[in-house]
């Protein structure tokens, strides 16, 4: 009997790699793994905008927001004095349209660090309804669910980000995984 459990999770939208124990023996591996940064996670992303930069590493502190002025969703995540250590590095693959293809490499794991460490670099992801340009898609979202006026504004249908490889040691062994960009990334950016 197979007891799949992911030891690690995606955000609801995020496509790409993830990670399946088949026991629990092998999620608490997994868990440690994860714990003592062995495995390593890279993504790309489709974010408006194109940096002056090539490759760039941003170790900024990341929390809660907090409710009031322009931020009505509790959830949201961003750049505080006072948050949790996260460092992210992220290099340009490719730009074009006023658009670029980000890989992000999270090195700390917090909540929506990825996007919430590009909406800080004012590089909103394409599709992202709680760190995207338009603030009051994901309250919209909530209400209404997916509409298609709520996917012509926001270009996509759900964020723009794909876990694209992992890595890690395994039995002695070092495994590695890579999934391509899923179609609908794909299509958008060709």
């Amino acid at each position: 009997e197979l007891d799949l459990a992911p030891p690690h999770r995606l955000d609801r939208e995020t496509s790409g790699t993830q990670i399946l124990s088949r026991d629990k023996d092998a999620a608490r591996r997994f868990f440690t793994l994860f714990k003592t940064h062995l495995v390593g996670k890279s993504y790309l992303a489709i974010v408006h905008g194109v940096p002056t930069w090539s490759s760039f590493v941003l170790d900024a502190p990341l929390g809660e927001v907090g409710l009031g002025g322009a931020n009505k969703i509790a959830v949201r995540q961003g750049v505080v004095p006072d948050g949790k250590p996260a460092m992210t590095e992220f290099k340009v693959q490719s730009s074009k349209s006023g658009h670029s293809l980000i890989e992000a490499f999270p090195r700390s794991g917090r909540l929506h660090q990825i996007r919430a460490h590009l909406w800080h670099l004012h590089l909103p992801m394409l599709g992202d309804k709680i760190y995207g340009r338009d603030p009051s898609a994901f309250l919209e979202f909530i209400e209404t669910g997916q509409t298609p006026a709520l996917t012509q504004r926001l270009g996509l249908s759900r964020q723009a980000l794909h876990a694209h490889r992992i890595s890690f040691p395994w039995e002695g062994a070092n495994v590695s995984v890579e999934a391509p960009l899923a179609n609908d990334l794909q299509e958008y950016w060709d």
